[in-house]
């Protein structure tokens, strides 16, 4: 038997029953479901708060925060965030997964060899989902896993809603090749 470790990829049903006990594990300790937006949003707000103390006074956001009892601040949601971060350089490093190209083979036959232009577009995507993360109140992760598994129907129309736009997406940027990789 291989070393699931040292595998590119692990079967989808072995991934999905890991999250899904992942999942029952945040529920029974932190009594809270999974998702990692959150935290940054915090982190955001506590980083303005820093900047602008009196932004507290005068912005609803934290006005809301107040009446929910739930102010912003670091917590465990962190540590799903570091967990993941170093769960993939560990993965991708066991695995010999480590050498992908800045630029993919797909991307540069539609856009080029420029690294700085890759870069730019991923990290402008990027802060597109985290703005459409927060507008729906949760990401992928946190709709997507913890919300499904609650049966949540705003879960589950974010999550045919998110596949529906990454396809169209792949289409539009990469035509029929790309979308084949969704």
């Amino acid at each position: 038997m291989a070393n699931p470790f040292t595998m590119k990829s692990w079967s989808p049903y072995i991934a999905g029953a890991g999250i899904g006990l992942l999942s029952w594990f945040a529920f029974a300790t932190a009594d809270h479901p999974i998702g990692v937006t959150t935290a940054f949003e915090h982190s955001a707000a506590l980083a303005e708060k820093a900047v602008v103390p009196q932004v507290e006074q005068t912005n609803d956001y934290f006005a809301n925060k107040k009446t929910e009892g739930k102010p912003p601040k670091i917590s465990w949601e962190w540590m799903l965030v570091v967990g993941v971060f170093i769960g993939a350089i560990i993965s991708s490093t066991l695995s010999g997964d480590r050498g992908a190209p800045v630029i993919p083979p797909l991307w540069r036959a539609r856009f080029g060899d420029s690294a700085l232009v890759r870069l730019a577009f991923a990290f402008g995507a990027g802060a597109l989902m985290m703005f459409g993360a927060r507008l729906a109140q949760g990401c992928t992760s946190g709709h997507g896993i913890s919300g499904t598994l609650q049966l949540a129907v705003s879960s589950w129309v974010f999550i045919l809603v998110a596949f529906g736009v990454a396809t169209a997406t792949a289409w539009a940027m990469y035509g029929k090749e790309g979308a084949r990789h969704v």
